[in-house]
């Protein structure tokens, strides 16, 4: 019979251990995660909220609009990984980056992130908006489409160690002009 029993105190951990962005890649990679629908923020595996349909809409709304309007010299990437960090791999709705065919990986740079958001609201404001502001993104959209039949956008820009310095909300009447993107967009015209 054993004498001395573990004390679980002793063997507790002190603190969760955080994956790096090059491990959740090689764990991707060899199928780990292969039916779940989760992204890597600040080291720890989040789930990913699932799509409804005015989510949905907009997405392929958004999708069909940028890739129209912008050329080849352009990537649009939806729903995608994009290499905020080392410890930071979050899925965006949209990424708008410069085309690189020689970018062997996901993209690190990215000129417009959006995020479409109806139950991520807060994640998208709480822990994306800092990850994507501290990777020097200029400019950071959320588009709220949790009340039905409304649709407002919170345009971030002005990147900081801190967050972003500008925060201007848009609805219906107003026009989205990206800083470094050539399009635009009526708010009026989104999906509902």
């Amino acid at each position: 019979m054993l004498q001395t029993m573990l004390d679980l105190d002793d063997i507790k951990p002190d603190g969760p251990r955080p994956l790096s962005r090059r491990e959740y890649d090689e764990l991707v990679n060899l199928g780990v995660f292969e039916n779940e629908k989760i992204e890597l923020l600040r080291g720890m595996l989040v789930t990913m909220s699932p799509q409804g349909s005015p989510h949905a809409r907009m997405i392929v709304w958004l999708t069909r609009r940028l890739i129209k309007a912008l050329d080849d010299s352009w990537e649009v990437r939806p729903g995608l990984p994009y290499a905020a960090s080392d410890d930071s791999e979050p899925e965006p709705d949209l990424l708008v980056t410069v085309a690189d065919p020689t970018r062997p990986d996901h993209p690190s740079t990215a000129l417009l992130l959006i995020e479409v958001s109806n139950s991520s609201l807060r994640k998208d404001r709480k822990i994306k908006l800092p990850i994507y502001a501290e990777a020097g993104v200029p400019e950071y959209w959320i588009i709220d489409v949790s009340a039905a039949g409304e649709v407002s956008v919170a345009v971030y820009t002005e990147p900081t160690k801190d967050g972003y310095a500008k925060l201007v909300t848009l609805r219906d009447g107003d026009v989205l002009r990206p800083l470094h993107v050539p399009i635009e967009i009526a708010v009026s015209d989104l999906p509902r």
